[in-house]
């Protein structure tokens, strides 16, 4: 009887309890818990633009010859699975319920990426020294594409960075500068895209946005920063513990001011260059891109065909 009661009497506390946390929580003019970044995404970034700068990578892509193409192919077992899967075997969506890819990657400098110091110098950071904070910048892009339609093998000037400024203010300490040259555009053309002339910055250019500007780092379309005999421009970036982007797309579609960058980028240990992935978070008006709104991401859409391996093991959808 006793512990009758003394477990009535913790029941009493116990709902007297909950009813003070209800009347706490839902008492009328009761200050709510205050999340300013949640608060932030909701009336910012969830109607925002946003733009991938990204070319997917795959086996047949430019790259400096010097590399060479990936290699795409089935992942198969490593190890005897027993009645599951044997050593060597592919992994099927009809036998195991699921398939992974392997990946032959010659160099770490490969379609849109992020280089750092130690591409260049055996005293720089690698990519996996970068820290958390570059993950989200302001974004200013350097329109140079008028120029470059007029002479591929136009570099972008410190009077192309002045003329931006005259039109939008200082380039802000910290953002990430991309020169837009629409080089990207020549993508699919393999043979020629790597090849000179085309468009590069000029390195008083690079020397005065970092030096001067206190920029992060710049970025651009083409594989290599400038086509000096000694890639001069890439050597004192390097050589000056600054890391760059390389192989952009997009940035016809981003505005030349007011919009930010996402920043994300594989991981290796002690790599000396990243697959990147880097997407342009524009204004809710902005005429290209997509809202978290109109693209939730979950669920995501089905393909419209089967999954199916092309020639150069790349899964696409094959009616």
């Amino acid at each position: 009887m006793r512990k009758t009661s003394s477990m009535k009497a913790m029941l009493r506390k116990l709902l007297a309890a909950a009813a003070l946390t209800l009347f706490v929580t839902a008492a009328p003019g009761m200050a709510e818990e205050k999340h300013p970044f949640w608060d932030i995404y909701e009336s910012n970034f969830k109607t925002a633009k946003y733009v991938d700068l990204t070319h997917a990578f795959e086996p047949v892509q430019p790259v400096w010859p010097g590399f060479g193409n990936a290699t795409f192919m089935a992942a198969v077992a490593g190890a005897d699975l027993g009645d599951y899967a044997k050593k060597g075997d592919e992994f099927t969506y009809e036998k195991h319920g699921f398939v992974a890819s392997a990946y032959i990657l010659p160099t770490d400098q490969y379609g849109t990426q992020l280089d750092p110091p130690a591409h260049w110098d055996n005293l720089g950071a690698t990519i996996s020294d970068l820290p958390a904070s570059f993950t989200l910048r302001p974004l200013v892009v350097i329109d140079i594409h008028d120029k470059v339609a007029a002479d591929p093998g136009y570099h972008a000037t410190i009077d192309d960075v002045k003329a931006w400024e005259a039109k939008h203010g200082q380039v802000p300490e910290g953002s990430v500068v991309m020169i837009r040259s629409d080089w990207y555009k020549n993508w699919s053309d393999t043979a020629n895209f790597a090849n000179a002339p085309f468009p590069g910055i000029k390195l008083d250019t690079l020397q005065f946005l970092h030096l001067e500007r206190k920029i992060l780092f710049h970025g651009h379309e083409p594989l290599d920063t400038d086509t000096t005999p000694t890639l001069e421009g890439e050597a004192w970036l390097m050589h000056n513990h600054f890391a760059q982007a390389e192989g952009v797309a997009n940035l016809d579609q981003v505005p030349e001011a007011g919009a930010l960058i996402s920043i994300g980028f594989a991981k290796p240990k002690g790599g000396v260059g990243g697959y990147a992935r880097y997407v342009a978070i524009c204004p809710p008006d902005w005429a290209y891109g997509v809202s978290v709104v109109e693209a939730p991401g979950a669920p995501l859409p089905k393909q419209p065909a089967p999954l199916k391996r092309d020639a150069n093991g790349v899964l696409r959808p094959t009616p």
